[in-house]
């Protein structure tokens, strides 16, 4: 199994002064990066094959991980044209979707409880899983997950306003594909850049592909854990004030075991 992690973007709804403007991974709480953090729980986990797909000053991105001495290196892929967006950043990583066996796709921007991955990897057989948390502000910015008997058949921000559903919640913005699906998740992705699509959110393809073989999903619900998808300046206070203080301290936090060298 590997993680992708998509950490292409220039967070420009941070409003960040042009030459403070840093790779949303690079955000710092409690002393360790998003990066970091992700790293150390995916290795806890036993992911230790990851990808990351980076664009926004990538070389920052490059001194972390220099920095970290991380063991084994994270494999890394470059988007130049970020600011298409993130479908042509995953399409950036498509070589590693298609390498066999199941893969997680994963935003880079969140600061997450490490039960939310332990329930995405909640076993070792090949499964498709989403996360979907019930407790969630109603607006345009998340993107909702809509089940109908336990069967995912949307996911988008916006609604149909005829879409009949029995459950709703917020997309975490992770993601498990076995083989299968993950192969055909970047055939669909080739799709929409082959179509002029490239600037639409990855979301669409992982929509299309749920449209297209939902009954192949199951859904982990974590309503009541922790996290934040870290998007405007309000999300970093909530983060470090609110998150942050929740969530279930790392079982990796010695750095021998987590693949620092100090």
């Amino acid at each position: 199994m590997r993680a992708i992690i998509l950490a292409a973007g220039r967070g420009v709804r941070l409003q960040l002064p042009e030459d403070n403007q840093l790779p949303k991974c690079l955000l710092r709480f409690g002393g360790l990066t998003l990066l970091e953090r992700h790293l150390r729980m995916l290795k806890e986990a036993g992911v230790e094959e990851v990808v990351l797909a980076v664009g926004f000053r990538h070389e920052l991105i490059a001194d972390e991980l220099a920095r970290l001495r991380w063991k084994p290196k994270p494999e890394v892929v470059l988007n130049p044209q970020f600011e298409l967006g993130s479908m042509l950043t995953v399409h950036t990583a498509a070589a590693a979707l298609c390498r066999g066996g199941d893969a997680l796709l994963m935003d880079a921007d969140v600061l997450y409880d490490e039960r939310m991955l332990g329930a995405l990897l909640a076993d070792s057989r090949p499964v498709n899983r989403l996360l979907i948390d019930r407790d969630y502000q109603a607006g345009d910015e998340p993107v909702k997950l809509c089940l109908k008997d336990r069967v995912p058949i949307e996911l988008r921000k916006q609604l149909a306003a005829d879409l009949k559903f029995d459950t709703i919640g917020e997309s975490v913005g992770f993601f498990r594909f076995d083989q299968t699906c993950a192969r055909r998740l970047a055939t669909v992705v080739a799709a929409y850049i082959d179509s002029g699509r490239a600037h639409m959110p990855h979301e669409e393809a992982v929509r299309d592909l749920l449209r297209e073989r939902g009954d192949m999903f199951e859904v982990a619900d974590v309503t009541g854990l922790p996290w934040i998808e870290i998007d405007f300046p309000g999300d970093v206070l909530r983060a470090a004030e609110e998150v942050l203080p929740q969530l279930q301290p790392l079982s990796s936090a010695d750095p021998s075991r987590s693949g620092v060298n100090s």
